[in-house]
């Protein structure tokens, strides 16, 4: 991920911004604190890395209610700003092409490229994951791939289950015109991970959840 001088404050360390950004992006809102111990910052270093953020408007902070009477506490998340810093497949571009078909073709055609784009996501998938052992074995691969595509997927385990985690959405902006490839991606996971798993998605970026997340039973 790179940052041009439009984007970033020159006096902002690029290295270090892009490491707080990336750590909210990847997991959550957190304190000043937070970040600084996580980071290995100073907590002086810290503050003036999250206050330069802050002016550009590439944070913003929300409110934890504490845990007893004391003061709530102030953790820091992404804006909107902070969110469109990381890659988005061509967006603009994307919607145009969303519209555009729906206009020549109607619904029916954008149901039709929706199809065709899930069937060559089926091919590719299917067979990266011939040969992995159980349904373990798929996911780790089915992971490794959606990161390559620039989802930022990992796959973590959750008591007997495990999680995929979809930290980004490179097509986001296609997903909010048009959920029909949300609805696809679902179904194709289900297909590359066999019957004998179950999947559902706990989270979902275009239901306000800041990241996609899918939970799987009954691995293999």
């Amino acid at each position: 991920m790179e940052y041009t001088s439009k984007n970033l404050d020159k006096k902002i360390s690029p290295s270090t911004a892009e490491r707080i950004l990336l750590r909210l992006k990847t997991k959550g809102p957190a304190a000043t604190a937070t970040l600084a111990r996580e980071l290995q910052l100073t907590p002086e270093a810290a503050r003036l890395q999250v206050q330069k953020l802050l002016s550009d408007a590439l944070i913003a902070g929300v409110q934890e209610a504490a845990a007893g009477a004391g003061r709530p506490k102030q953790n820091w998340q992404l804006s909107a700003a902070g969110h469109a810093r990381f890659p988005d497949s061509h967006a603009y571009l994307t919607i145009q092409l969303i519209g555009s078909i729906k206009q020549l073709f109607g619904d029916a055609g954008l149901e039709r490229l929706i199809a065709q784009r899930e069937d060559e996501m089926r091919r590719d998938y299917l067979q990266a994951c011939d040969g992995a052992i159980g349904t373990a074995g798929k996911l780790d691969k089915l992971a490794k791939l959606r990161a390559a595509e620039g989802y930022m997927a990992r796959v973590e385990r959750h008591e007997n289950q495990w999680l995929l985690i979809e930290d980004h959405c490179p097509i986001c902006a296609a997903a909010e015109h048009c959920q029909g490839f949300c609805r696809s991606e679902l179904r194709l996971f289900q297909e590359v991970l066999g019957s004998t798993a179950s999947i559902t998605r706990e989270e979902h970026l275009l239901n306000g959840g800041r990241r996609c997340v899918y939970r799987i039973g009954n691995v293999e």
